[in-house]
């Protein structure tokens, strides 16, 4: 990294960085009250405020949302006749998933080869230090040149859309002449990265009933039908030989036109093991950024320890449905269910309810915070060229801020490049990066503000 001013005051800060990230990582704050206590969630939005509050912000609320979450809010002016900037990040995190697989605790930051572990580190708790980094350092180098509105929400990974809805019902607390989300990622470990598209998903829980309760398969197997068997073939519809996604009365996707995703490289990022092949037809770029794409993410039947010889009479699983940008997801919403519906076999009763949906997203990549953002990376990282890249991933909040706020520009950076492995058992965040961010974040505010003024 270059010796510029503000680069040094981020290497100053990072000691700090760990100790604050540390304390918000330890916080469970998963936001599924079946799963982890509300007490967990509270307790990172009360830290979230008490550190905006110590940074001058003023109107520091927390808001609560209409889906029994709360997002932190604070506003810092700028100077007279400044633009307007929203950090956005989230402190709610997915759950560890098995936590004895951690090879150190979820929810302790852990230092270990370089990195930083810990569930959120990267996703999205440290988009949230990045921010605080980048505002420390202008501060100690002539000010904030922006007014500044940080929104740090609770419930972006359950996908229940409390944050939308409060914004929708009040339009004008999150006005800005341009929006940095600090919830995408790299495109590779030193790559500076811009996501210009994300895919926007669907949410369905299927559930297929076939008998008033469960039979002994003995008397009653080869007859009686079977809910999980239903299940599983329905399911199974969903992807045809090669692994691409078939929804009946879906489009198959475009081809992606921008910068590819080398197979062998994903393969790596991935950790597919050897042998066993891709899914989907196209370019891997296709395939996670144009291209629309089916996941089963969990069924409800009884475990393999503790199974009985039963025919089964109910059984559910939980369904995502990744949308490209250029289709609707209501309208992706309707053909999912559609299908679950129409290939259940043996005329079992079938249910499927959306539960989770937020609209794919297209960047202007044009737009005059886009070159900021260039200069800012290229001090950040004086060997790369900054680039656009697809995400595969949601973050519906892009399509609401971007209907409230036509005018605004939108960037997507982030922690979360492909080493860091969010959502996955030992997650972590590169401190490197996550300092190499922080200055590109400070000085994009200064390029910003200055192109302003011209």
């Amino acid at each position: 990294m270059s010796s510029h001013p503000i680069a040094e005051t981020v290497a100053d800060l990072m000691p700090r960085a760990k100790s604050e990230l540390a304390e918000l990582v330890a916080f469970r704050s998963v936001a599924d009250w079946a799963q982890f206590p509300k007490s967990e969630s509270e307790g990172a939005a009360n830290w979230v405020a008490d550190a905006l509050r110590a940074e001058g912000f003023q109107d520091v609320a927390l808001l609560d949302t209409p889906d029994d979450t709360q997002s932190v809010y604070g506003y810092l002016p700028g100077p007279e006749g400044a633009p307007t900037v929203l950090l956005y990040a989230h402190y709610d995190v997915q759950p560890p998933l098995d936590e004895e697989a951690w090879v150190s605790p979820p929810f302790e930051l852990t230092e270990r080869d370089g990195r930083w572990y810990g569930r959120g580190a990267a996703d999205c708790k440290g988009g949230f230090i990045m921010h605080l980094l980048a505002l420390r350092a202008l501060k100690a180098n002539g000010g904030v040149p922006v007014g500044v509105k940080v929104i740090v929400e609770g419930s972006e990974e359950v996908g229940t859309g409390g944050l939308q809805m409060y914004a929708e019902a009040h339009p004008e607390l999150l006005t800005a002449d341009t929006i940095v989300i600090g919830d995408a990622g790299n495109f590779r470990l030193g790559l500076p990265t811009v996501t210009a598209t994300l895919r926007g998903m669907t949410l369905v829980r299927i559930q297929v009933d076939t008998l008033e309760g469960n039979l002994h398969s003995g008397m009653f197997g080869g007859a009686a039908p079977d809910a999980l068997a239903a299940l599983i073939r329905v399911l199974d519809s969903l992807r045809d030989e090669d692994g691409s996604t078939t929804v009946d009365g879906l489009p198959a996707g475009e081809p992606w036109q921008g910068m590819q995703y080398p197979e062998d490289q994903f393969r790596t990022d991935a950790r597919v093991l050897d042998g066993v092949e891709l899914i989907g037809s196209g370019t891997v770029s296709d395939r996670l950024w144009s291209k629309p794409a089916v996941t089963v993410l969990g069924i409800d039947c009884p475990p393999v320890v503790g199974a009985t010889p039963s025919v089964h009479a109910s059984a559910r699983a939980l369904v995502s449905l990744r949308v490209p940008p250029g289709m609707d997801t209501a309208d992706a919403n309707k053909a999912l269910v559609a299908h679950l519906e129409s290939r259940t076999p043996w005329q079992a009763r079938v249910t499927a309810e959306q539960v989770g949906q937020g609209q794919p997203f297209l960047a202007d990549t044009d737009s005059p915070a886009y070159a900021s953002m260039a200069a800012a990376m290229k001090v950040a990282y004086p060997d790369e060229e900054m680039q656009t890249a697809g995400m595969g991933g949601s973050i519906p909040l892009c399509n609401t801020l971007q209907g409230l706020y036509p005018e605004a520009e939108i960037l997507l950076i982030g922690l979360s490049e492909p080493e860091a492995q969010i959502h996955a058992v030992n997650e972590s965040v590169s401190p490197q990066e996550l300092e190499r961010l922080s200055v590109a974040e400070a000085l994009f505010l200064v390029n910003y503000a200055e192109s302003k003024r011209i």
